[in-house]
């Protein structure tokens, strides 16, 4: 049985029409994700994250969230995964304190898992200014699929 969305049966038949081999029809779906969905969350007010003077030269701090989530802005169900930040700082620290509540604000936002790490990464590269840093978000499956988010700065130019 084959089941089709309201207009389906008029958009088979012109399709058919036009394409007369009957097989392989590209048949048009209506689109389920928006731009609104794709820059949800992007907008929101984030907390400044603290920072303290560095005080050595040339070494690499980790820091893990092992408890992240996040909200699914299409369907409204929670994305669990780990939130690993790797950079080298510069003149300034992060204060771990302050970067977990900074990472807590996103507990009910709506916002997809890419558009999460490249604002992590951008919001600790306006406030450390580091060497470099790297965004890595690991997140656990839904539906079956899992994925894995990396942002580098600085950001590689494309040509």
């Amino acid at each position: 049985m084959v089941r089709c969305w309201p207009g389906a049966a008029d958009a088979f038949l012109n399709a058919r029409h036009r394409h007369q081999s009957g097989y392989n029809i590209c048949m048009p779906k209506p689109k389920r994700y928006t731009p609104e969905h794709a820059a949800a969350g992007l907008d929101a007010n984030f907390p400044e994250i603290e920072t303290w003077p560095n005080q050595f030269p040339g070494y690499e701090i980790v820091i893990d969230d092992p408890e992240f989530t996040s909200v699914c802005p299409k369907t409204g169900l929670p994305d669990f995964g780990v939130i690993t930040l790797r950079y080298q700082p510069h003149k300034l620290c992060l204060e771990l304190k302050s970067y977990k509540e900074y990472l807590h604000t996103y507990r009910n936002l709506g916002i997809f898992q890419e558009n999460v790490v490249n604002r992590v990464l951008e919001d600790v590269v306006r406030w450390a200014k580091p060497v470099w840093a790297e965004v890595k978000g690991d997140f656990r499956p839904r539906g079956g699929i899992s994925t894995t988010v990396v942002a580098r700065w600085p950001r590689k130019i494309k040509n």
